[in-house]
Parts: C-alpha cells; structure tokens; sequence
C-alpha cells in the first residue's frame, strides 16, 4: 500500500466522476444506497443495542456504495446481489470490519455525548432516539450550540474514518491501522478534500434551491404530498451521488493493489 498525493483540482474531479457513473447507474445505486439504509432503519429500531449495531454497520453501508459505483464505473450494473457477493471476504477482513463498526459506533456517540454538555442532551436524543425538531427547539441557543459542536467534531471523526473501510477491502489492512492511514491519507491530501467538499457544498445548496422551486410548483398543482415525495426522493438520490464520488478519493489517495480478491479499482 502506498500513498498517493492528489492535487487540488482532483478533489473536483472526484465530484466529477461520481456524477459521471451515478448517471450510468443511477436506479441501481440510488436502490442500493435506499436499501442499506431501510436496513440500519430497521436494526435501529431494535430496542437497547439496534442503535449500536446501526451505528456500527455504517462503514460497511458505505463500503457498498464504494464497491457499487467501482462496478459502476466497469460498465457492471451494481443490484444488491452482486455488491454483497464481492463482500465475501476472508475471516481477517471481516473480524477487521467487526472492530472498525464498534470503534466507529462509539466514536459516534462519543461525540453525542460531548454535545449533551451543551443542552443535557436534547440534541443526542433526538439524533439517537428520533422524535420531532420544532422551530422552538431549533432556536434555542444551547440546541445550536450542541449541534454546531457535533458538526465540528464529525469532521476530524470522518477523516479517520473515510479511507478505512476502502483499506481493509482492497489492501486489507488491519482496523486500527486503516483508521490512522485513513487520518494521513486525507491529512496530506487537504488541498483535493477541501476542495471536494467545497464542491459538494455548492452542488448541496443548488440542489435545495432546485428541490424548493419544484416542490413549490408541484405542491401547487398537485398537493403537499407529490412536493414532499419529491424532496425525499431527491435527498436519496444526492445522498447516492455522494457516496458514488467517495471511491474515486480512494482511488487516487492509494495505489491500487497489485494481486486482489475484491473488486477492481
């Protein structure tokens, strides 16, 4: 395994070529990465540990969205059967996926539980638990600050975590191994990931305003409900065209494998 350095102008590129192969595939991604998530939906459901083992199975969900757009981009359409047979990995690799979930799940909730310090709690329940965020919530001052203290921490909590799942599947490299190269990948490569999420947040907030005019008109001629499916079915859909993105940072942040088991890069 070695490390590449990508320039500045790549982190577009990645933005680039996600959009790129979501467009050849975009039913069978946007199905995939729809079903992942039914599927921790559903295990979080579970009463005392669902949460955790949601929290923990996250990595691997985004490992799928990885392999789905690297198949994708082969000209493979990526159906679910297909994502979860290139899954099968040796025993090393999986008890290495075990540890990176729990690791992951408890860094979560580390990070939840640094925000309660700000309003007791209220903001990690209502990530943890689920329930209604009113305006009056919103608004509160000690609800802002848990949330803004969240979103600065699960920035660094990413970086460790966003080459990590690609480095156990591809060079399996041990958990905690692929956590800290994960940190250094992205840490050498700070030009490209800014520029990569500068380039997503410009593609967010055109795709919100593009989502608003529509569900105004539809909402107009056809009723609340077709404004509201349209705005879930286009959260999911740019949610599918992130993750697709996400394996071309891999691909140029390490060099490919010589001799492997898993899907091509």
């Amino acid at each position: 395994m070695k490390l590449r350095i990508a320039t500045a102008r790549q982190g577009v590129t990645w933005v680039q070529d996600g959009f790129k192969t979501f467009k050849t595939q975009a039913l069978a991604l946007t199905s995939l990465f729809f079903l992942s998530m039914m599927v921790m939906s559903l295990i979080g459901a579970i009463p005392i540990a669902g949460t955790f083992i949601a929290l923990a199975l996250l990595p691997v969900s985004t490992l799928c969205m990885m392999i789905g757009a690297a198949l994708a981009a082969q000209g493979t359409r990526p159906t679910l059967p297909v994502v979860l047979a290139a899954l099968r990995v040796d025993k090393e690799r999986r008890n290495s996926f075990v540890v990176l979930g729990v690791f992951y799940a408890l860094s979560f909730l580390l990070v939840l539980g640094f925000s309660a310090l700000f309003d007791g709690g209220q903001f990690a329940r209502l990530n943890l638990m689920g329930g209604e965020i009113t305006r009056e919530i919103v608004e509160q001052p000690a609800f802002q600050q848990a949330m803004f203290a969240t979103m600065l921490l699960y920035i660094p909590l990413s970086l460790l975590f966003w080459h990590a799942p690609g480095l156990i599947y591809w060079h399996k490299v041990p958990a905690i191994k692929a956590v800290f190269f994960s940190l250094i990948a992205c840490s050498r490569n700070i030009g490209a990931f800014t520029m990569f999420g500068l380039a997503w947040m410009a593609v967010g907030i055109g795709f919100g305003i593009a989502m608003a005019l529509l569900s105004a008109l539809l909402g107009t001629l056809l009723g609340a409900w077709a404004a509201a499916a349209i705005a879930i079915a286009g959260s999911v859909m740019l949610a599918a065209m992130f993750l697709s993105s996400v394996v071309f940072s891999f691909r140029d942040c390490f060099e490919a494998p010589e001799q492997s088991d898993s899907v091509a890069l």
